[in-house]
């Protein structure tokens, strides 16, 4: 496929910025309680199988793609970005499902810290990544090389930023759907609801 690297980066937003919905909707379709959620972890688990096994072994069955050299590292550090990948799916269903039954517990709206998943997550996000990469810096063959190399402020003031105005956009999103299911429906009058004619009417 002819994409330019704009699309891939557009296509990559969009995956992951519909992730968090899909999944809590798929959950809360499938029961919304521990095994739900269970379900939906194995479901995420059956798709990652799918994309991401089947497909890169089929490119590389058919000879589309050459085999890259197989080195130690590169497997483990692949793998441990699976890991991450995967264990950040488990932490959302998990968080989700947490979420509400605090929200039981308090008393309050099922909605009331649920909506806080997908900002927070969002928002530290790019924050961690933001730290990680001032910190590591692995070379070829040298994973464990360190040096602190922040620029300058701009980078922190930068950083706060990113993550109040990702935070503020999904809260304001997740407000307004919880605000939506919080609102009464209005009453509906019956026929058999309505005052009977009086005499003096007839």
């Amino acid at each position: 496929m002819n994409i330019p690297w704009w699309g891939y980066v557009v296509l990559a937003g969009l995956s992951w910025g519909t992730y968090v919905p899909i999944i809590f909707y798929g959950g809360s379709e499938l029961g919304g309680k521990a095994n739900a959620r269970l379900l939906a972890i194995l479901c995420v688990g059956v798709a990652y199988f799918v994309i991401g096994v089947l497909f890169p072994l089929a490119m590389f069955l058919s000879k589309q793609e050459e085999w890259p050299t197989l080195k130690t590292t590169g497997l483990v550090f692949a793998g441990l970005a699976g890991v991450a990948g995967a264990v950040g799916a488990i932490c959302v269903v998990f968080a989700s499902s947490a979420a509400v039954k605090q929200a039981a517990a308090d008393g309050v709206p099922p909605a009331t810290y649920r909506m806080y998943i997908a900002p927070l997550i969002f928002g530290l996000a790019p924050i961690i990544n933001t730290l990680v990469a001032s910190v590591w810096h692995p070379k070829p063959g040298n994973p464990w090389q360190f040096d602190a190399e922040f620029p300058d402020w701009r980078l922190f003031v930068g950083i706060v930023l990113v993550g109040v105005g990702v935070f503020l956009v999904l809260y304001s999103k997740e407000a307004a759907e919880a605000k939506k299911v919080a609102a009464p429906k209005p009453a509906e009058t019956k026929p058999a609801d309505l005052p009977a004619p009086s005499a003096e009417g007839s």
